[in-house]
């Protein structure tokens, strides 16, 4: 039997590296890492078969082939097979990837996107197992799968990124869950840090330093440049609060240079030194090398890693704003942005970490959030969710958009914005009024029978 395990980002290769390690997935004659590269334009970014270390966890694999380079011009996340074709790249994957007729498992992450999907449906008998995409793994399956692949998902594997914390992804198949310890993946990043490819070189900075990792929220449509630069701006002074007054700038990879050297110019006039750091290292490398007293960000899953497997103390900043403006409610980003905000605003502890026989907040928040993304495909979670809501609503109503607990006629119903409350209760509440409307006049015409009663008498 042959495994297909597709990676679209360096990180992914990271936890397929620490599930392999500890022997999280199945048994195979033969493993074969499929590299499909996710960026939005990866002719712009280092490709990952070309990133430092990436022999070293490739050295797991038996072999590694490039969807991107099959597909392209089109991007990996946009190849789409109509159903007539499937048949033909069927055998164009066999003979390109040396498979033969060998029976396949796919070990694919994202299901619910291509080329996940893409890759389901060419092998159409094949099982399915689904590994963990960053902290969106803990939130709900986006939208309704076809039977063709939910029949065939035989389980999920998952990197403990948030100790304790159960993946909602795929509850509504009951799945069987591999869970990863954190320490796994600790283990193939020191693999890293010790690598000294070509690559690898990080600047000299001081040793008492922040490291601040840019987010692209404006491809999200969170956010324009001005209000970008302003949550930078904000980080930086998370920093500087600290009493920390050099930076260490790491952008994200879609980012403009103009927006940075922006950056830079304020950062100067704060009286900060500021270091551009333009190495293609993951995150978790660069803070287990240059060992930052701080790490600032929005809600990067590096907050997470870098909190719960370096022990690196973290700022998350700009959490509530975008929850505010964060739509539709169903955003898959809505999951990590309320984790970090959670952690490492409200400080939430973690599950791993609540007493027995004491109540899982995050844990119970999580639930709470994700039917209300997907209450259709988690019709389970809805007591759960209204007896978080019932009790917890107050301290928590920033998590929840009040039209969408109208929508699902959920508690507390005085949160319930007038003019939009569930069509159920908008119904029960006419019905009410009509028949408090026909008692009143039924009162009346009683009263007056009666006064004519007596005027006879």
């Amino acid at each position: 039997m042959i495994q297909l395990l597709v990676a679209s980002s360096s990180f992914q290769l990271m936890c397929l590296a620490a599930m392999l390690d500890t022997r999280s997935l199945p048994d195979a004659d033969r493993r074969v890492l499929v590299l499909a590269n996710g960026s939005i334009c990866p002719e712009l970014t280092v490709p990952l078969d070309e990133g430092p270390g990436f022999d070293s966890v490739a050295a797991r694999f038996d072999n590694v082939v490039d969807l991107g380079a099959l597909t392209a011009p089109r991007r990996a996340g946009a190849w789409n097979p109509r159903t007539e074709e499937l048949v033909t790249f069927e055998r164009l994957l066999r003979q390109a990837w040396d498979l033969g007729d060998e029976p396949v498992t796919l070990v694919v992450e994202s299901i619910q996107v291509n080329p996940a999907q893409a890759l389901a449906r060419i092998f159409h008998d094949a099982p399915i197992i689904v590994h963990s995409d960053g902290l969106m793994s803990y939130g709900p399956t986006r939208n309704k799968l076809p039977r063709i692949i939910t029949q065939r998902i035989i389980g999920t594997c998952h990197v403990d990124l948030v100790p304790g914390l159960e993946p909602v992804l795929l509850r509504e198949l009951a799945p069987e869950r591999q869970v990863v310890p954190l320490s796994a993946l600790q283990t193939v990043f020191e693999e890293l840090v010790r690598d000294d490819s070509p690559g690898s070189e990080l600047p000299e900075v001081p040793g008492n330093h922040a490291l601040v990792l840019g987010q692209y929220l404006g491809a999200l449509g969170l956010l324009d440049a001005d209000q970008e630069l302003e949550l930078h701006l904000r980080m930086l002074q998370c920093a500087a609060d600290q009493g920390l007054n050099h930076i260490v700038f790491k952008p994200h990879p879609s980012s403009s240079p103009a927006a940075t050297y922006r950056l830079a110019t304020l950062a100067a006039e704060r009286g900060l030194g500021f270091t551009w750091l333009r190495s293609p290292l993951l995150a978790e490398t660069v803070i287990s090398r240059m060992k930052p007293t701080l790490v600032v960000s929005c809600f990067s899953t590096a907050l997470a890693t870098a909190q719960f497997m370096l022990r690196v103390p973290v700022c998350a900043v700009g959490t509530g704003q975008l929850l505010k403006v964060l739509a539709p409610y169903q955003n898959s980003n809505r999951i990590p942005l309320s984790l970090i905000h959670a952690l490492f605003v409200e400080d939430y502890p973690v599950p791993a970490d609540v007493p027995e026989g004491s109540t899982d907040m995050l844990g119970e928040l999580v639930k709470a959030i994700a039917f209300c993304m997907q209450a259709d495909q988690l019709p389970m979670l809805r007591p759960a969710a209204e007896r978080f809501l019932q009790s917890s609503y107050g301290q928590s109503s920033g998590y929840f958009k009040r039209r969408r607990l109208a929508a699902l006629d959920l508690p507390p119903r005085w949160a319930h914005p007038a003019g939009h409350r569930h069509p159920v209760v908008r119904l029960r509440r006419a019905a009410g009024r009509k028949v408090r409307g026909l008692r009143r006049r039924s009162a009346r015409v009683v009263k007056q029978v009666a006064q004519k009663l007596d005027v006879k008498a």
